[in-house]
């Protein structure tokens, strides 16, 4: 949220070994020296003994649970709802795998000139 930049990916199940290769992407993508808060759901993936373990190995991670009605929801599903708007209804898609490129274009487009993702109300 800092400065707008985008970490993302599309994979087609959510369990923990998904949860995992998106902490490693976010690990391999942010500078080292950084101590990185994660707010996240209570999803129990979020919390398998496989994930405490690799959280524990990286101590930089911290994540943060809220309830589902947390105000930074709101954010991300405005930001979900503009990809939606701004790309997918805009496309016609074959396949999955072509849906999934015009995501991460979206991202890598909003990430050359990130600007802080502000919702007002």
């Amino acid at each position: 949220m800092l400065d707008g930049k985008v970490i993302g990916t599309c994979m087609p199940r959510h369990r923990h070994r998904e949860f995992l290769r998106f902490l490693k992407l976010i690990d391999h993508q942010t500078p080292s020296g950084l101590d990185l808060h994660l707010v996240v759901d209570n999803y129990a993936n979020h919390k398998t003994p496989a994930v405490k373990r690799w959280l524990k190995a990286h101590p930089r991670f911290h994540l943060h649970f809220t309830p589902t009605s947390a105000s930074w929801l709101n954010m991300v599903e405005r930001f979900f709802a503009e990809i939606t708007q701004n790309r997918i209804r805009r496309g016609a898609f074959k396949s999955v795998a072509e849906l999934e490129s015009a995501i991460m274009e979206y991202l890598d487009n909003h990430n050359a000139n990130p600007k802080p993702f502000i919702h007002l109300d």
